[in-house]
């Protein structure tokens, strides 16, 4: 099945990535890494202003309504900048907090919220953490993390994941591995070797190729999943969704490393941070083992 976009969605879609292609995201991953939050904080407003926010709020408290496909749409887009900073769990709280006082503040983009699943990702730079229950804990003790620009926290009775939020990391693992995939391209465009550019050899081609088809594969049950919510068959989409987007973007990870070399794990080569936040957020919102078996139940 084919899911296309409406052209309000399309146009919101490309109005997003031009505001983030022309804030320089690299420079504020780095600086999130580094845990200078600055940049990403006004990184993080530029995007507020742009209404994404808005999209998980209810109207009631300053939001437009949750709105799953349009929020799919912006974390597809934010994924394929890098964007740090916890945008998938300031969102996903959004749902959870039913009628409380810090939805006007999460729409209009001046509350950061992160989610213990089971670790609090960027709490230090939070103003509220919260399990998947909705219940407010104390972040305590960073742990170790495959991307320096994902800082987790340990918490209290941190466990579990929420459907909506798995649902907007798949998204965001989609922007991510096509993020990947458009540079490989263009590197295989103009890296040579015994005289000619890789591109033209049929064994980087068919890796690449392979990395399209899965990433087209699991785009439409993104977008599936998004149209689903509310609906009994939600939890069986978003696993599937996320199995299918999990393992597009790692494979082009990958191939994306071994296209580029060496130099694709490079810390000053921007694609080195697309390709650490991949496998990060591989095993985020649920392992591809848990997803598959929630699959598995519901047929």
């Amino acid at each position: 099945m084919k899911f296309v976009l409406s052209d309000e969605q399309a146009m919101f879609g490309a109005t997003l990535r031009r505001l983030l292609a022309e804030a320089g995201t690299p420079k504020a991953v780095r600086a999130w890494a580094a845990g200078d939050a600055g940049p990403g904080r006004a990184l993080w407003s530029a995007v507020a202003e742009a209404g994404v926010f808005a999209l998980a709020v209810p109207e009631e408290f300053g939001g437009a309504g949750l709105l799953p496909v349009e929020l799919v749409v912006a974390l597809e887009e934010l994924g394929r900048a890098a964007a740090p900073g916890p945008y998938v769990e300031t969102l996903a709280a959004a749902e959870l907090l039913g009628e409380s006082p810090w939805l006007p503040r999460i729409a209009e983009g001046a509350a950061v919220v992160s989610l213990a699943v089971p670790h609090a990702l960027d709490a230090d730079a939070a103003d509220l953490v919260l399990t998947p229950d909705g219940v407010e804990r104390a972040a305590g003790e960073r742990v170790a993390s495959l991307d320096p620009a994902r800082r987790l926290f340990r918490v209290p009775e941190g466990g579990g994941f929420t459907g909506f939020g798995a649902l907007l990391c798949a998204a965001q693992q989609i922007g991510l591995g096509r993020a990947l995939l458009d540079v490989s391209v263009e590197y295989a465009k103009t890296r040579r070797q015994f005289g000619r550019p890789i591109g033209e050899y049929q064994a980087v081609k068919h890796h690449l190729a392979s990395a399209l088809v899965e990433l087209e594969f699991a785009r439409p049950l993104v977008y599936g999943a998004a149209l689903s919510y509310g609906t009994p068959d939600f939890a069986r989409d978003v696993s599937a969704a996320k199995v299918a987007a999990s393992e597009a973007s790692y494979k082009t990870a990958k191939t994306a490393l071994q296209v580029h070399g060496a130099i694709g794990y490079t810390d000053e080569y921007d694609p080195s941070l697309w390709i650490r936040k991949a496998r990060a957020l591989y095993a985020a919102w649920g392992s591809v083992a848990e997803h598959r078996a929630r699959v598995m139940a519901a047929l």
